[in-house]
């Protein structure tokens, strides 16, 4: 399943939709008022699903991922000198990247592929492809591209 990720022209707050391969709205995420980041992923028919929230305070970069009210998940970045490295605490995944950070692979515990990320270059705002192997990781995946934009977003002020 391929997922479009783009984020909105002319929009105040982190604000994305994510379309299939079709072009068809599977997801929107709609940034919230707050300390840090903080996304709140909604379906097509505009129900929350998840939401991905930066804790603020901390010397790098540290988003939780949530399910309903339930947190499931923690994306760290870690301190590094050449390319950008993070600790995800989900499910024994892995997210491992290229220098510029902007392609990376997350794979499960075993080494398998669970998604791709690609960054779409030439493009008016942040616009990723992201391959994921199994639709029932879609959201995971989505959550994890987010946290990742957001602290891009947040090192280039």
């Amino acid at each position: 399943m391929k997922l479009l990720f783009k984020q909105r022209f002319f929009s105040w707050l982190d604000s994305y939709d994510i379309f299939d391969e079709g072009g068809y709205t599977v997801y929107t995420v709609e940034g919230r008022v707050s300390w840090g980041h903080k996304l709140q992923i909604l379906d097509a028919d505009g129900y929350p699903l998840g939401m991905v929230k930066e804790q603020v305070f901390r010397f790098l970069p540290h988003f939780d991922f949530y399910e309903g009210e339930t947190q499931i998940g923690t994306l760290k970045k870690e301190f590094t000198f050449l390319r950008p490295s993070f600790t995800l605490d989900f499910n024994g995944w892995k997210v491992e990247g290229n220098w510029t950070g902007w392609d990376y692979s997350i794979t499960d515990a075993q080494g398998r592929l669970v998604a791709a990320v690609t960054k779409e270059l030439w493009n008016w705002t942040d616009t990723y492809c992201i391959d994921v192997a199994d639709p029932r990781d879609a959201l995971y995946c989505l959550m994890i591209v987010l946290a990742i934009d957001a602290e891009k977003c947040s090192s280039s002020k």
